[in-house]
């Protein structure tokens, strides 16, 4: 049975155009695949803390000295990453604010980046440990910005799956959704028309 992990991190739950592309991806992943399973994480209506020294604790110290809320911390990582381990694919609805992702789905990224687990340190450098997930990003952005050097969104997002091994990575953008005029039914019909080949 294929399991779909659904990561949302779009403030807005009315209206968000990556939330509307992210539904439109499950229906059409779980018309291909009946009998999957979608696990979904909203970081909107259940944020994350920031990377802090209780998580840092939580993965460096032996159990016995951690304190209780390392305890919490560490086990709040381990169940974001037994998410993550049991998807076959992932799908990130991530929205472009100041020109990143937001700083929610930093925090996830934060919990479940982690040595030893994801990925690990060898003599050839770091090696992700997740090797056959495919991931899916699902963007919205007011202004147009994919290819260009503004765009630190997709960089990044591919730079960070791939640290963990998830190299089969494909960008869906929505563009132009503030720029007046046609711009954002146009950009939404280019995001949808991608969605369609690819979901």
């Amino acid at each position: 049975m294929s399991t779909l992990l659904l990561i949302e991190s779009s403030v807005r739950q009315r209206d968000s155009v990556s939330r509307q592309l992210s539904e439109e991806f499950v229906a059409q992943w779980r018309q291909a695949n009946p009998g999957g399973r979608v696990l979904n994480r909203d970081l909107a209506r259940e944020p994350l803390p920031h990377l802090d020294a209780d998580l840092l604790g939580g993965w460096m110290k032996p159990a016995v000295e951690q304190s209780a809320a390392e305890q919490a911390a560490l086990a709040r990582s381990d169940q974001l990453i037994e998410e993550l381990l049991a998807a076959d694919v992932l799908v990130l609805g991530a929205p472009m604010y100041n020109f990143a992702i937001p700083s929610t789905l930093k925090a996830w990224l934060d919990h479940v980046l982690r040595a030893g687990v994801t990925f690990k340190y060898t003599e050839q450098g770091p090696r992700g440990l997740l090797q056959g997930k495919r991931a899916y990003v699902l963007t919205a952005r007011g202004g147009v910005y994919a290819g260009g050097p503004l765009d630190q969104q997709e960089p990044y997002l591919r730079q960070a799956l791939g640290f963990i091994g998830i190299d089969d990575v494909q960008f869906v953008h929505a563009e132009g959704l503030n720029m007046g005029g046609d711009s954002a039914a146009q950009g939404l019909a280019r995001a949808r028309a991608r969605l369609a080949e690819i979901a």
